[in-house]
């Protein structure tokens, strides 16, 4: 594990594990399989309530629905602010694009140059996770989930290790020096104990 900054511990598996989403393969599976929607912050809520309406027409018909009488997020079992899913699948948020492909609403209208907002951070950061400790530390664990397979032998190909392939949601995150630090110590890393794999 590293210690990043102050109080930021990472798990080796950003620097030991391969990842590059491969849509493809998965189409999105992340955005409908799980138990709960995708953590959100306040600051976050206030920036999706402010461009609903311009995503409004790509959310599917029954996530319009949800949100007109739940509204866009609750509390999940453990008391952390989550967005709605629709029926224990969809997040609210997901559409779907040719061929099938599960894709975010939020993200497609800042892609296409609607919104200035791409997606709650926890979304960008996947598969990394995020936990506050109760001492105050922030754990940056990494997710393993078989859905996400084609992902680890898409990052392995190319090889692109998880933390590459999450530069900008870890920088959006955490910050450049932050960021910086992490690359450091994960370049060191694969120097010293990965060289030969």
């Amino acid at each position: 594990m590293f210690l990043i900054g102050d109080n930021t511990l990472v798990t080796l598996d950003v620097v030991e594990r391969f990842f590059c989403c491969d849509l493809d393969s998965c189409l999105g599976q992340c955005c409908i399989d799980g138990d709960a929607g995708a953590p959100v912050t306040q600051d976050e809520l206030l920036k999706i309530k402010e461009i609903l309406p311009e995503i409004w027409d790509d959310l599917l018909p029954r996530a319009r629905q949800v949100i007109e009488q739940n509204g866009i997020s609750y509390l999940d079992p453990e008391g952390e602010l989550v967005t709605q899913i629709l029926d224990n699948s969809n997040c609210v948020f997901s559409c779907y694009a040719p061929g099938g492909k599960c894709i975010c609403a939020i993200e497609k209208a800042y892609r296409e140059g609607r919104v200035n907002f791409m997606k709650p951070v926890s979304c960008a950061l996947y598969p990394l996770r995020l936990k506050t400790l109760s001492n105050g530390n922030v754990a940056v664990n990494y997710h393993r989930w078989k859905i996400c397979k084609s992902a680890e032998v898409l990052g392995r190909k190319k090889g692109i290790r998880v933390y590459q392939f999450l530069k900008e949601p870890l920088v959006r995150r955490f910050g450049e020096l932050w960021y910086n630090e992490l690359a450091a110590n994960c370049e060191l890393y694969i120097k010293q104990y990965l060289s030969d794999k």
